[in-house]
């Protein structure tokens, strides 16, 4: 059933135009270059093998003070050489690093397309990045236009720390395209809307329409996918962004509008301030286990040892023993003397009268001092255009 699936998506959705650029070696740098586009030489050319065997091209446009890099996969009808000066815009309106590829079929890359060729590409593209460009999974945002939104959900549910996904005119399948079906069939391709849910970073989505009626979105001028196809995607993303719906226009031409690179700025600045975000309770979290962990090790370093206490405990146990009678005591034995001798004359029982007085004088002075010790403690499908027929929005 997979071989007729594959069959079925490479009839009805893959479109390869004629290559619209060659491929040479620099004999100076002895880097490949893209022939046939204008300003090739800000593009980076690799010859990727994916693990399906096949050899496909991409092109990496690099900005300076970038952060993030999109990875980006097109529509059906289009290449590299095609998308090339877009590519360049986005990176120098973005700030960010573009890498842009062919699917097997397409442009130079050899083989045929379909759905599971797709998915192995942007595999080998991504290990490129790692690899080769030591791109870090949570810098790498995934952009996937119409058709190019198969492979990149494919991905992004692979990868939960990835920055974010953008999703412009994407699909929900390819069967959805053409039919109003409500259950993924087994011949189906490219089953978004059973992906989207599993996707754990911000997703923007991007789609033209018609008109709005103040509840929901009705129409679209985009004859190609339905705008209910990315609405369905939206509802279902489990961290949403604010979407762009753009009026007018048609399924290829969206970058042409102000407010679509104005958008998508916003979206760049903010998973970038959540990077910055993350980045920072990380390091607050290694401040605070630093500061716990010298905290424990300063306490056991203040904390008397068993011996100390011992030994403290034995020195204030003999200086109990040792003095026994206190200074004032021995004054109150001096009256029993005279006790002793009371058959005395009477100048004698005077005299201790007054030796009573002395002691009663003497036990009210007494005074008592205690000491204790101190103790311390202390985380696109661009123009597919054999899907002919647009429906209407799922049920």
């Amino acid at each position: 059933m997979g071989g007729v699936s594959s069959t079925i998506a490479s009839k009805l959705a893959f479109f390869p135009p004629e290559p619209s650029y060659q491929v040479d070696l620099d004999e100076q740098t002895q880097k490949l270059k893209l022939l046939g586009v204008s300003q090739s030489e800000k593009g980076e050319v690799s010859i990727l093998q994916t693990k399906r065997g096949h050899y496909i091209f991409s092109v990496f446009v690099r900005n300076k003070g970038a952060t993030m890099t999109l990875l980006y996969s097109h529509g059906n009808a289009a290449d590299i050489g095609q998308m090339f000066q877009f590519f360049i815009e986005l990176s120098d309106r973005l700030r960010v690093n573009v890498m842009g590829y062919d699917y097997a079929g397409y442009g130079r890359s050899n083989g045929e397309p379909s759905e599971q060729n797709t998915y192995a590409d942007i595999e080998a593209v991504y290990k490129c990045l790692k690899e080769i460009y030591e791109v870090k999974e949570e810098d790498i945002i995934l952009y996937g236009q119409s058709i190019g939104s198969g492979p990149t959900l494919e991905l992004a549910t692979k990868l939960p720390q990835i920055r974010g996904v953008i999703l412009q005119s994407a699909i929900l399948s390819g069967l959805r395209v053409m039919y109003r079906i409500k259950y993924s069939l087994w011949l189906d391709i490219y089953k978004n809307i059973d992906k989207i849910p599993y996707v754990s970073c911000p997703v923007l989505v991007i789609h033209i329409y018609d008109s709005c009626d103040g509840v929901g979105l009705q129409g679209t001028e985009d004859d190609i996918v339905d705008i209910s196809h990315g609405k369905k995607l939206w509802e279902l993303s489990k961290m949403k962004y604010e979407p762009l719906w753009v009026k007018g226009g048609n399924h290829c031409d969206l970058q042409v509008f102000p407010q679509f690179f104005t958008h998508l700025k916003k979206f760049i600045i903010s998973v970038e301030r959540q990077s910055d975000y993350s980045k920072n309770v990380e390091l607050e979290e290694s401040i605070i286990d630093l500061d716990y962990t010298l905290d424990i090790t300063n306490e056991i370093k203040c904390r008397p040892s068993i011996e100390e206490i011992e030994k403290s405990s034995r020195i204030s146990t003999e200086q109990k023993e040792i003095i026994p009678i206190r200074p004032s005591t021995d004054r109150k034995l001096k009256p029993r003397i005279s006790f002793d001798k009371r058959e005395k004359p009477r100048k004698s029982m005077d005299y201790f009268g007054k030796s009573r007085s002395s002691t009663d004088q003497s036990e009210r002075g007494r005074t008592s001092i205690d000491r204790f010790g101190d103790m311390m403690r202390s985380v696109a499908m661009c123009n597919i255009d054999c899907l002919k027929q647009t429906l209407a929005e799922e049920d």
